[in-house]
């Protein structure tokens, strides 16, 4: 995988949750709203916000 495809470090729980959902790149993130995630269990504000950043820095969004 491609080092701008990849998730941030975001903490293990956060992560095993995305995983689970099918979310393995940034490129997934773009299909999902913030509520969406937060609804994960084990994703929170704090790994919400984190990814947000780093898709920002991309150029890239969260599903509006």
């Amino acid at each position: 995988m491609n080092k701008m495809s990849e998730l941030p470090r975001i903490g293990a729980p956060a992560t095993r949750a995305l995983n689970n959902a099918g979310v393995l790149s940034l490129e997934d993130l773009t299909h999902w709203t913030e509520d969406e995630l937060l609804a994960l269990h084990g994703v929170g504000p704090k790994a919400v916000r984190m990814i947000r950043e780093h898709l920002d820095d991309l150029g890239m969004a969260f599903k509006p």
